[in-house]
């Protein structure tokens, strides 16, 4: 599919969104405007425009915030304006037989995805990150540069995995979970909270992580 004619806004303008123009210029778009509330009156990235509102007509949007919360947000406001959500996936990514990705979820550059593994929505599976086969990742799951999951692992929803992290095969991941980076996951997890360490310990205990925390 030509995607060189087709206006793809950017929800956002963070560091991460910077990373999902990329990705998606790499995968055919040429037009692309970022939208953020907080640009400045003629603001660009390179030579593409940032707003501060969006443009009467959108085509495609993406989800381009690294906050899993706010991503869920931008998905909402999306289906609201019946907008259509484009999943970006870097032509650089392997995605193997069988595996599948929800909508406005991101692959980043040499990301994997092995066989049969699952992706839910909204998600990021970031630069050189595994997810190995017959893997499930939740909705509006952040899985971070260079993460590894071994096989038939199984992450919840609004999970951050921090970058270099591993997770072992057939480990469980409850939602809501922040695993810090270069941590070693070895059992299953099966409380919202953030794990840190190798092998990876609770190190803080919460029934509900601010979004922020996960960006």
């Amino acid at each position: 599919m030509d995607k060189s004619n087709i206006l793809l806004v950017v929800m956002g303008y963070g560091g991460h969104a910077r990373s999902v123009a990329d990705v998606a210029f790499s995968a055919g778009y040429r037009q692309l405007v970022f939208v953020d509330s907080n640009a400045r009156p003629q603001e660009q990235f390179i030579n593409f425009p940032v707003f501060n509102t969006y443009p009467d007509q959108t085509q495609d949007c993406c989800l381009a915030s690294g906050d899993n919360s706010r991503r869920e947000q931008q998905m909402n406001q999306a289906i609201k304006k019946q907008w259509q959500i484009a999943s970006i996936i870097s032509p650089k990514s392997n995605l193997s037989l069988g595996a599948s990705i929800g909508s406005g979820s991101f692959v980043g550059h040499l990301a994997s995805i092995g066989p049969q593994a699952t992706i839910g929505r909204g998600c990021i599976i970031n630069t050189g990150a595994i997810v190995e086969h017959d893997c499930s990742v939740g909705d509006f799951s952040h899985i971070s540069v260079n993460t590894v999951l071994a096989g038939y692992v199984s992450v919840g929803k609004f999970v951050f995995v921090g970058a270099g992290a591993i997770i072992r095969d057939r480990v469980s991941i409850s939602d809501n979970v922040i695993i810090g980076a270069g941590s070693t996951v070895i059992k299953d997890i099966h409380e919202p909270g953030v794990y840190a360490g190798s092998p990876a310990k609770k190190i803080r205990s919460s029934q509900e992580l601010p979004g922020s925390q996960l960006s």
